[in-house]
């Protein structure tokens, strides 16, 4: 499965997911490729920073041509991670088109969705040519015990595409893990952060690949 996180708004946390995410398919026994699209090269600079042994590849393509050069770099895994820019561009319309899922991730904030907006205007225009191609918002950073989170998710329903079932909140781990080039897995396995990210990867699995719009 090759799956990309993509967004229009800086500071949703879509490469802190990313590379979690990666990190959840390897905790599982998968072979993972984590491509970094985003020019700012921040899932690089994370693995750069990690003393222990890589948990997976990294590898920076932030072009647009990134649908037609990943099959020769990512033969040998069973899942693929696509951390994508931080605006919409050329790089965003390739790494749509190299996908089976994309993983919008959206704050609990109005603003986050209404930068939803764009990145759902490319996948409509992606689905011409990939119909197969499924779409999932997840909510990200959520502060536990509010309910602005019910807010995002009614302000969401008026898109065509769900609201994966987990939500991932925010987590002073994260960035903590972050910093060591570590993910909350390694530092804190048994913590709610990890529980919260093995859901996430076991929701995003059981998206139906094959839907389409996959309600």
């Amino acid at each position: 499965m090759i799956i990309s996180l993509l967004s229009q708004k800086g500071g949703v946390g879509k490469t802190t997911l990313a590379i979690h995410l990666a990190a959840a398919l390897v905790e599982m026994g998968s072979r993972v490729l984590l491509i970094d699209a985003d020019p700012q090269a921040s899932a690089t600079d994370w693995s750069a920073r990690r003393s222990d042994d890589p948990l997976f590849p990294v590898v920076g393509m932030a072009k647009a041509t990134l649908h037609k050069d990943l099959p020769a770099v990512a033969d040998s895994s069973d899942h693929v991670v696509i951390d994508g820019p931080p605006r919409v561009n050329d790089v965003s319309r390739s790494a749509i088109l190299a996908s089976d899922v994309v993983i919008i991730p959206v704050c609990p904030s109005p603003y986050d969705v209404w930068a939803a907006e764009d990145v759902i205007t490319l996948v409509r225009e992606a689905r011409v040519f990939k119909e197969s191609l499924c779409v999932r918002f997840v909510i990200n950073r959520k502060i536990a015990n509010t309910v602005i989170g019910r807010d995002v998710l009614a302000a969401l329903d008026r898109f065509e595409y769900p609201v994966l079932p987990v939500s991932v909140c925010q987590r002073v781990i994260f960035a903590e893990s972050a910093a060591a080039g570590r993910t909350v897995l390694e530092v804190n396995p048994n913590s709610k952060a990890s529980r919260e990210i093995l859901a996430l990867r076991d929701a995003i699995l059981e998206v139906p690949i094959d839907d389409g719009v996959a309600t």
